[in-house]
């Protein structure tokens, strides 16, 4: 299938996030439409099973492949066939467009949601259910891929998302950095520790510690989930390993110190070493 890319584009606004992505399609909008409304077609590339009520205001609900229970839920928004098909899906909300582009369509997906530093995620898994749409529609077999890993990295760099932030609170300053993994909390802890378990008043294994930033003695672990160590003059390094989107761990990662910290040029060095540990996940399978 012949399918050009356009610049996928992410903005923000009043604390939610918008992911626009447009790709062509050389088939007419009705066939678009038809496997984008279509249950047992949204089945083939869509990353849910999806019910759905096809009027404004009708219900539509999401149950993924082995999930019990009820699944998620959602309200249809938007309905103009051949043109709009919109709805919620959970506190997100999903806009697919579809325009007449020469003898084929112009597809347009943009999916808000509020958890900016997943968008990574967001945009691997809709860039291959998209290409398994393609196929769908090229009447090929659908291959619904799953990203190693390299996808989700190269739309981290695009977005520049995982940056972090510096803070002013009364006595000191704060860091805080926070990025979405491609591998579980477990593997994540493996690389870090590499092998040397991190034990409470015992200095802290280096594959914790950042080039620059002053390394110290743990006061805090809970493996695979988090591990805290104080640092001089009067601070600490925290490491969180959450539950993050996609099928790896959210890493929350903040570093306190007195106000004459110079949080920027630790904030820098985390962010070398964070790109580092990124970049030695995705050769971990």
């Amino acid at each position: 299938m012949n399918m050009n890319t356009h610049a996928d584009t992410l903005t923000t606004a009043d604390g939610r996030t918008s992911l626009r992505m447009e790709r062509r399609l050389p088939h007419p909008p009705e066939r678009v439409w038809a496997a984008l409304t279509d249950p047992a077609s949204l089945r083939q590339w869509f990353p849910s099973e999806v019910t759905v009520e096809l009027a404004p205001g009708g219900a539509i609900g999401f149950r993924f492949p082995g999930e019990s229970g009820p699944g998620m839920t959602g309200t249809v928004t938007d309905l103009d066939a051949p043109r709009l098909f919109a709805f919620t899906w959970g506190d997100d909300h999903l806009s697919w467009a579809i325009t007449p582009d020469g003898e084929g369509s112009l597809l347009t997906l943009v999916h808000t949601f509020g958890d900016l530093p997943g968008a990574a995620s967001f945009a691997s898994g809709w860039q291959l259910c998209i290409a398994a749409l393609g196929q769908l529609l090229d009447g090929g077999p659908v291959r619904t891929d799953r990203d190693a890993g390299e996808l989700h990295e190269a739309y981290v760099q695009r977005f520049g998302l995982g940056r972090g932030v510096v803070e002013t609170f009364e006595g000191g300053k704060r860091l805080r950095l926070e990025r979405q993994l491609v591998r579980p909390a477990e593997t994540v802890w493996e690389v870090l520790s590499a092998g040397i378990e991190p034990v409470a008043g015992l200095p802290v294994p280096e594959g914790f510690t950042a080039e620059k930033v002053p390394e110290g003695h743990v006061t805090e672990v809970r493996a695979p989930k988090s591990l805290t160590y104080t640092w001089e003059p009067q601070g600490a390094v925290s490491w969180d390993l959450g539950e993050g989107t996609g099928h790896g761990a959210r890493l929350v990662l903040t570093q306190s110190g007195p106000p004459g910290f110079d949080a920027d040029a630790a904030l820098a060095a985390w962010r070398t070493r964070i790109e580092q540990l990124a970049a030695e996940l995705l050769d971990v399978r």
